[in-house]
């Protein structure tokens, strides 16, 4: 239980110190229970569980372990905690989906029986729609943390106020959207006095899993027409116009450009941009949930073109062939 041992002390700041399951209660367990599970006691956060490590997890049945676990928790009369080496991304949403506590050591921790203990409004959040999407701000943190993944400034080495000034919202935004990554699972939140954040899975697992349950959202509010691009606005390039960048996409006549929502709204108030309109124009202007360019500040080659991965999203719904082809060639190179 060693690399347990240590995710939980990273992950929670706690100790745990797991003991066998006296033989004498195992012994009143169904046979084919202990051929599936190894059982361990102990305390977490002040409250003794059950510890069931499978010892095999190749074609899990979910609708199973849940049976087992019910059974298991009838039988000890206290919390069971599944314990599991590897998970699909499938699988690990149905065990969220059923409530399940689980732990994959060094990837995942999500006890909701425990989330409910420590922190009451859980229960209520729970009962929101299970479509509910990212918060723009919270898709900019996990935005920048594949983006910037090999760099030694990782989100996680920041505490919250240090995360928002290095990506331009307030400590009050960055709370809300660490709150929304929490609720969906996404992040553990460590530190008392300085707070820090913990990502459960690796690039390709969290890519996969918001994928799979469809969280992500486009970064585009609205587009906006225009004749002409007002005078010393710098612009990223978006749309098709970044994608040609991206990949061996042709560029095509139009040209299409990404601005933030806050931005944009302050020039309209002197009214800069000439015949904008909802339909057409020389240029589209793309006004954006987030800002585009805190995303590409530091990346390299591309100083002039959007985020690979909201532009990724901003095109994902796009059924043309030559677009698909192409988004594929971005999740190659940048997630993969």
């Amino acid at each position: 239980m060693n690399p347990l041992n240590q995710y939980i002390n990273k992950t929670l700041g706690v100790d745990i110190y797991p003991v066998p399951v006296n033989n004498n209660l195992l012994r009143s367990l169904p046979m084919f229970i202990n051929q599936i599970y190894r059982f361990y006691n102990t305390i977490l956060l002040n409250k003794e569980i059950i510890l069931a490590e499978l010892k095999n997890n190749e074609d899990i049945s979910i609708l199973q372990t849940d049976k087992h676990l019910q059974l298991l928790k009838k039988n000890f009369h206290k919390s069971i905690v599944l314990v599991i080496k590897e998970l699909t991304a499938y699988n690990r949403k149905r065990l969220i989906e059923k409530g399940i506590n689980f732990i994959v050591p060094g990837k995942q921790l999500y006890l909701p029986e425990f989330l409910i203990d420590l922190r009451e409004s859980f229960t209520k959040t729970r009962t929101k729609s299970k479509n509910e999407k990212l918060l723009p701000s919270a898709q900019f943190i996990l935005i920048y943390h594949i983006l910037h993944r090999n760099e030694s400034a990782k989100l996680e080495n920041l505490s919250f106020k240090e995360m928002a000034n290095k990506l331009g919202y307030t400590a009050m935004a960055i709370t809300k959207a660490v709150e929304n990554l929490k609720y969906l699972g996404v992040v553990n939140v460590v530190g008392e006095k300085q707070k820090f954040i913990r990502f459960r899975q690796n690039i390709v697992e969290l890519w996969q899993d918001m994928e799979l349950r469809k969280l992500w959202i486009t970064p585009v509010l609205k587009k906006v027409f225009l004749d002409e691009i007002p005078d010393g606005l710098f612009l990223l390039k978006s749309n098709i116009s970044a994608l040609s960048v991206y990949s061996d996409i042709n560029p095509d006549r139009q040209k299409s450009y990404a601005i933030n929502k806050t931005l944009f709204y302050e020039l309209q108030k002197n009214n800069p941009f000439i015949n904008a309109n909802e339909y057409d124009g020389k240029y589209c202007l793309e006004v954006w949930k987030y800002n585009p360019l805190k995303l590409v500040s530091e990346m390299q080659n591309y100083s002039n073109v959007i985020d690979p991965l909201s532009l990724y999203l901003s095109l994902q719904e796009n059924k043309d062939e030559r677009i698909e082809m192409a988004l594929e060639q971005i999740k190659l190179k940048f997630i993969w």
